[in-house]
């Protein structure tokens, strides 16, 4: 079972990050661009403060009766985050998300983001890992 650095490492550690000071219009222009379905929520000393995702807006937005260019981004994220460790296996990850009902987790070192692992990035390493498995086996079925 890969690590956590190891995924990230495979993967990258690019991070899509918004203030919390910005409007919910320009936190969804930035998750277009980026084409990525959350953005980390990071202050002004790049300190994790929250996680805001395409699903808080759709499923929040129309209640506010407001434009999204007059919403801050601070009052839809999530503020409480769960997060990893690179020390941390793939299988912590996928209990914790299948546990919180999550689809990305930002991956912290000394209280800094060093990275983000969707569900999508877990799934394919275990479908990778599986794969492996299978062909051994197969190779050693044939001789």
């Amino acid at each position: 079972m890969k690590t956590v650095r190891q995924l990230l490492e495979g993967k990258g550690h690019e991070v899509a990050a918004i203030s919390p000071d910005k409007s919910m219009f320009e936190a969804m222009q930035l998750m277009a661009a980026r084409n990525v379905g959350a953005l980390l929520v990071l202050d002004g000393g790049g300190k994790l403060v929250g996680i805001v995702t395409e699903r808080d807006y759709a499923r929040r937005m129309y209640l506010l009766n407001k434009s999204e260019k007059d919403v801050l981004v601070s009052e839809f994220m999530t503020r409480q985050v769960a997060y990893v460790r690179p020390n941390q296996t793939n299988e912590d990850c996928m209990a914790l998300i299948t546990d919180k009902r999550l689809r990305h987790l930002p991956v912290l070192e000394n209280e800094q983001v060093i990275g983000v692992l969707s569900i999508g990035d877990m799934v394919k390493d275990n479908i990778s890992e599986k794969d492996f498995i299978i062909n051994q086996l197969v190779n050693y079925i044939r001789g």
